[in-house]
């Protein structure tokens, strides 16, 4: 049983080494622990300071592309190199190393796919009364979209299997904790959540700057994800909104109408009619979305198989690269007798 404990880090050259020495070098139950920095593009140092950790991978994206796309590219260079679970940790020393155990323990055991790990948002004193709001609200919100049941939704604490790996593709170019929540539900893989320890990070969050820039940031992302993956649910809700609301200036009308011949009420008919056809178009195009989805899912299953077999390939180069004992040769060489000789020919001809 193989671990991978990743690390996206961009300009982490202060905290680094602090995560690096928190992490596990033994667990019960997994034969190889190793961890990989993905390198989103820093300008100080941080893979290097990476190799002289002893980091046993380092990926390197040539610009800043965004933390999802660097959790991605981690967990498809874990998937390559082999690793049965992902854990994924941030490099500002936030999660506690030590409770990296906690979170593949129920991996080991069968009885999860992905583990978050839950910070106790309500509890933390290193959270603000505000946040602490914020962060239950938007959990809940998405615990009922994805499914799910997870009291610390942007957690980024959180192991993996690898049968959930092969299953997950962040899009968002912004943050892939929500999302792939969401993902997990709609593919119907068991998701808890376990407690953890967090230690105080000093720094502000280099992931936005302010909490309505990350309330805006994160609710565009839900929504997005949210109709990519239940795209009918999403348009007939706008469809039947639309129509029922355009329903009540047509009524209005129709009432009129049979009073006094509907005259002066002809700007109800039109407003009503327009958003009733609105409704209807939104609900068609909820039928075309939905089909289109199916079509994306058929594309995801084709690209699953095809990263199984992308994995397999590298994990048997990686085993020919591992050179075999060599066998020690003898003293010294005896020149076969005349009888063996003759064996050896006798067997050859037959």
């Amino acid at each position: 049983m193989k671990l991978i404990i990743q690390i996206p880090a961009f300009n982490e050259v202060g905290t680094l080494a602090e995560t690096v020495a928190d992490l596990p070098h033994q667990i019960d139950g997994i034969d190889v622990i190793e961890y990989l920095v993905i390198d989103d593009g820093s300008h100080d140092g941080t893979s290097d300071l990476a190799r002289e950790l002893g980091v046993h991978h380092i990926v390197r994206h040539t610009g800043n592309r965004g933390l999802a796309r660097g959790f991605q590219t981690g967990i498809d260079t874990a998937l390559s190199l082999s690793a049965d679970i992902i854990v994924n940790t941030d490099a500002d020393n936030q999660y506690a190393g030590q409770d990296i155990e906690k979170l593949v323990r129920p991996i080991l055991d069968g009885t999860a796919d992905i583990v978050i790990g839950d910070r106790q948002v309500g509890d933390h004193a290193h959270f603000s009364w505000l946040k602490q709001r914020l962060q239950q609200v938007g959990s809940f919100v998405v615990g009922r979209l994805s499914n799910t049941n997870i009291p610390d939704a942007v957690s980024g604490f959180r192991a993996i299997s690898r049968k959930a790996a092969q299953r997950i593709h962040i899009l968002s170019d912004f943050s892939y904790t929500t999302e792939m929540l969401i993902q997990a539900g709609r593919n119907r893989l068991t998701v808890i959540a376990v407690p953890i320890r967090t230690n105080e990070v000093d720094r502000p969050s280099r992931l936005f700057g302010s909490i309505p820039g990350f309330i805006m940031r994160t609710g565009t992302t839900i929504v997005r994800a949210y109709a990519m993956y239940y795209p009918l649910k999403v348009f007939m809700v706008i469809g039947l909104v639309s129509a029922l609301i355009g329903a009540a200036p047509i009524l209005r009308f129709i009432y009129f109408f049979f009073i006094d011949g509907g005259q002066g009420h002809i700007q109800s008919l039109v407003i009503g009619g327009t958003l009733f056809m609105l409704g209807i178009v939104a609900m068609m195009l909820g039928i075309l979305a939905d089909l289109i989805g199916r079509n994306r899912q058929l594309h995801e299953a084709t690209l699953e198989r095809i990263k199984r077999v992308e994995y397999m390939l590298a994990e048997a180069q990686n085993v020919a690269k591992v050179p075999a004992p060599k066998a020690k040769a003898p003293a010294t060489a005896k020149a076969p007798t005349k009888a063996k000789t003759a064996s050896k020919k006798t067997a050859t001809a037959t």
